[in-house]
């Protein structure tokens, strides 16, 4: 597996990586576990897993649940399936899905990521074993989709103000980690202090004494978010009308 971060999404460390998400899925599910994956660029508002018990608002009715991308391109149909958030009950269906992913990785590296990959797989077994497949509320589980577009505005204000009724958000659409970082310090997402990022989150757990790793939570993780103006066109918790923009026509959020 890289070493290092990707430098872009879709390059060739990036597919790699995908692939390390496709392993873990599929052991977990082989298993006999129901499970929910997320990225690591998720951010909770509600507890998600209440929305997928039995007796919750999706009960059993599907096998698979997945955010909405928001990108509807014909290559993610009918679907728009997001692989950084998505439910998946363990049955023989789910496990004959990931099972066709995980031999799919030759598909993965031509193509750069595996949301394309797993899209198509959905289609193919909606259609031939009648998996049953759910896309979730993008009011209820917004992500960089809605971020990004000025017609979600008043969402991402909504969000902001805490009076959305996002269950979580997830900072997708974003091409590299440093400005998905900037995002989310912007939306007061972000609770990781800086002595702890990259590697120096490494450095400061080898000094640790023998067996004190747990303070690692005091030392990395702050109780309130970390909230920085970085972009004046992307929405953030306060505003940020005096930051530069990042778009070529960017005109200010708030």
């Amino acid at each position: 597996m890289p070493t290092k971060e990707a430098a872009h999404y879709g390059d060739r460390t990036f597919a790699q990586m995908m692939y390390a998400k496709i392993v873990s899925v599929q052991l977990v599910n082989a298993l006999g576990y129901d499970l929910l994956f997320q990225d690591v660029d998720v951010v909770w508002y509600q507890d998600p897993k209440s929305y997928f018990k039995n007796g919750s608002k999706y009960k059993q009715d599907f096998d698979v649940m997945f955010q909405d991308d928001g990108n509807r391109q014909a290559r993610y149909s009918p679907y728009y399936a997001n692989s950084g958030f998505y439910f998946v009950r363990s049955n023989d269906l789910t496990k004959y899905l990931f099972l066709s992913l995980l031999y799919s990785g030759d598909m993965v590296m031509a193509v750069g990521s595996h949301q394309q990959v797993l899209n198509a797989l959905l289609i193919e077994h909606t259609s031939l074993y009648g998996l049953k497949v759910k896309t979730l509320s993008g009011e209820e589980f917004p992500g960089g989709w809605h971020y990004h577009r000025k017609s979600k505005k008043p969402l991402m204000k909504a969000i902001a103000a805490r009076e959305a009724n996002n269950v979580i958000f997830h900072m997708s659409w974003t091409d590299n980690k440093d400005n998905k970082q900037k995002f989310m310090e912007q939306m007061g997402m972000w609770y990781v202090t800086d002595q702890c990022l990259d590697e120096k989150a490494l450095l400061l757990l080898y000094s640790l004494p023998s067996g004190k790793e747990a303070p690692l939570v005091n030392e990395c993780c702050s109780a309130e978010a970390i909230v920085r103006c970085h972009y004046n066109d992307k929405p953030s918790l306060i505003p940020c009308n005096s930051s530069p923009s990042i778009d070529k026509y960017g005109q200010p959020f708030w």
